[in-house]
């Protein structure tokens, strides 16, 4: 999970598996669902196999150069196993995405409403796990004036944050189990929870740091 080419081989099994499916698939392959999990969006069928694997392909290429870049590059080397670690699972989770739209497209009967939830709320959950190891850098992590600002208010916004990720996770996964009257409020209160608290966090923390 941590070899940092990874993101490349799942780039190329998906594409592999794309070049397989294609003749297989209908004109029209759906792409997106709603939570109730019913398809509310068509692509065709050379969009649906091909652009999102080159989408994984560029991303992993970027992943790559990023940390060479970043002003803060030092100190990705205290914490690149845990760089790997996240930006692989997205990609390997980018790319089971991939695999169900392909297998959908072919006809097997994938709920996509119950199954992406629970994905996104486990790699939420594994992210949680480690993203209070991410040192102070410009691209991966809590990024807010305060956390870019200040390494302490960095360091107490993950550990926060990784916490909340973890709940929030949990709370995906559960509202994939929930009917839709009850999952989707059970998503946007996930939503909220950890787009908004970390931000308020680290400017409580940032301006306590002034005050003293």
């Amino acid at each position: 999970m941590r070899n940092r080419w990874l993101g490349f081989v799942v780039a190329v099994l998906v594409i592999a598996a794309g070049v397989w499916a294609y003749p297989h698939l209908p004109p029209r392959v759906p792409t997106h669902w709603n939570f109730r999990g019913e398809v509310d969006g068509y692509s065709s069928r050379f969009v649906a196999t091909f652009v999102f694997p080159l989408v994984i392909l560029a991303l992993a290429g970027l992943m790559q150069v990023l940390p060479k870049i970043d002003p803060r590059g030092k100190n990705y080397a205290k914490f690149g196993d845990t760089y790997w670690l996240i930006v692989n699972g997205i990609l390997i989770f980018c790319g089971l995405v991939q695999l169900l739209v392909l297998a959908n497209g072919l006809g097997a009967p994938v709920s996509m409403g119950r199954v992406l939830p629970v994905g996104i709320g486990f790699l939420m959950m594994v992210v949680g796990n480690f993203l209070g190891r991410i040192q102070p850098n410009w691209f991966i992590g809590i990024r807010t004036p305060w956390t870019l600002s200040s390494d302490e208010v960095w360091r107490k916004t993950h550990r926060l944050g990784g916490r909340l990720f973890v709940v929030g996770g949990a709370l995906f996964m559960l509202a994939a189990l929930l009917p839709g009257t009850l999952g989707m409020p059970t998503v946007i209160i996930a939503i909220v929870v950890l787009a908004v608290i970390p931000v308020l966090y680290s400017l409580y923390l940032w301006m306590r740091e002034r005050s003293t």
